[in-house]
């Protein structure tokens, strides 16, 4: 019990990859499905900022003075937070945010010649 109280944020993770996936792959109607693919992605992107994260680092910016007078080789580096996740998710975000407009604006699209936004429906026009 205490590994899984230890660990509830992956938990979290966990389940929110799971209710997205479940809406990618269970759900007929196109937004649905990608309202999951967001629910996927958020979670992705919170784990990935919660592996960037160390209890009692700071910030990897040296102070000039500190900078000048400390030999590169003698910083402690566990000291620091990588910034390298963080940034690799802002990337995320704005790439998520582009393939969810692409897709609204292809489900449109659909919408308009089809008259449905229900995947079976679509295919039983198509055939």
């Amino acid at each position: 019990m205490d590994f899984i109280v230890s660990k509830f944020n992956y938990w979290i993770y966990i389940i929110m990859m799971m209710i997205g996936f479940y809406a990618m792959i269970a759900k007929r109607n196109l937004v649905k499905k990608i309202i999951g693919m967001n629910i996927f992605q958020t979670a992705i992107i919170l784990f990935y900022v919660s592996i960037g994260a160390k209890k009692g680092a700071t910030i990897p910016i040296l102070e000039a003075a500190h900078h000048a007078k400390i030999p590169p080789e003698s910083i402690e580096v566990a000291k620091y937070i990588n910034p390298l996740p963080h940034v690799l998710m802002l990337t995320a975000i704005v790439v998520g945010v582009s393939v969810t407009g692409v897709a609204l604006a292809l489900i449109i699209l659909i919408y308009r010649r089809y008259h449905t936004v229900e995947e079976d429906e679509i295919l039983r026009q198509l055939s």
